[in-house]
């Protein structure tokens, strides 16, 4: 490629925070459900990469970049009906068939959500400041044409701008306005993820490494009169793992299962014991996908004070 820079690139990472820095010199974007990817585009010649430096092109034949010379980092997305990103879609492309790629392909198309330019053309803009990076993205995009499947995420310059990301999106990455880009550091940058909370029914267990512990809670919720296994529940200390085997034992249904498909399944090979949906606990989370919480929840207390009935579906929407 006849450009500034060639792949593989480590993209610049983010440090995770609890909270949004609110000093002067940041600036807002939303944070997003997808791929992370850097496309380096020369004339009509894409190479897409992964976070990892993996080509990604091959999954995603139906995407547009428009013809020139530029490297861009950015996420890759497939939204649903309703504008929400679907993680699991994506994940559906790393398919080794291409025929079932193009179907996809035609059936869920992705964008790419560009966020700054690493070179135009020739010119390296890697130890230029974001402020003047992001600048120059915007210029660019806004001179194309058509610009195909890429379209640029908003930018806010006030953190009051970015709390609706926070209560209603995935969460908020924050920028230094006057940082330089750092492959493959966790400078400059600062994300906060959602915070969110449910009310869950306590289904069932999974026994812990040590015998007579638990080692994860399987976690339901209504939806009208089903209870639908949503997720599970770990990162006990071992003193908990120990009370919670004692704790649970009274509510056990003598339903179990070892060594074979659970009906609770993601995942498939592991030991399970049921129980009478009697308890409830709060948890937090921060990620949903295809009805299901993705990432592993937190147990924040307890609630003898609400009926198992009273913990709805709907607590993930949103």
């Amino acid at each position: 490629m006849a450009l500034a820079i060639k792949p593989p690139v480590k993209p610049q990472l983010a440090l995770s925070r609890k909270q949004l820095p609110t000093d002067d010199g940041w600036a807002y974007e939303p944070k997003y459900d997808g791929f992370r990817a850097l496309a380096f585009v020369d004339g009509d010649d894409l190479f897409l990469q992964s976070r990892t430096g993996r080509p990604l092109a091959r999954y995603f034949p139906e995407l547009d970049f428009p013809a020139g010379g530029y490297v861009i980092d950015g996420e890759l997305v497939i939204l649903d009906a309703d504008g929400r990103e679907e993680f699991d879609a994506l994940q559906n492309r790393l398919h080794p068939a291409e025929s079932r790629v193009r179907m996809l392909a035609e059936k869920t198309p992705a964008l790419f959500r560009a966020f700054d330019l690493l070179a135009d053309g020739r010119t390296k803009l890697l130890d230029e400041p974001f402020e003047r990076r992001r600048a120059a993205l915007e210029r660019m995009v806004e001179g194309f044409e058509d610009p195909g499947s890429v379209e640029v995420t908003p930018l806010v310059s006030v953190p009051a701008d970015a709390e609706a990301w926070l209560t209603g999106g995935e969460g908020v990455i924050a920028k230094r306005l006057d940082a330089a880009y750092r492959p493959g550091e966790r400078k400059g940058m600062v994300k906060v993820k959602r915070l969110r909370t449910a009310d869950c029914v306590v289904v069932g267990w999974r026994p812990g490494k040590e015998e007579g512990t638990v080692g994860s809670l399987i976690l339901g919720l209504y939806d009208d009169d089903e209870l639908r296994v949503v997720g599970h529940t770990s990162g006990f200390k071992a003193k908990e793992k120990r009370e919670l085997a004692t704790r649970l034992a009274p509510y056990e249904t003598g339903e179990r299962g070892s060594a074979e498909p659970s009906r609770w399944a993601a995942d498939r090979d592991l030991e399970w014991i049921g129980l009478r949906p009697e308890l409830v606990v709060e948890v937090s989370f921060d990620h949903v996908s295809a009805g299901r919480i993705r990432h592993g929840t937190k147990v924040l207390r307890w609630r003898e004070d609400k009926a198992p009935t009273e913990c709805r579906f709907d607590q993930l929407d949103g």
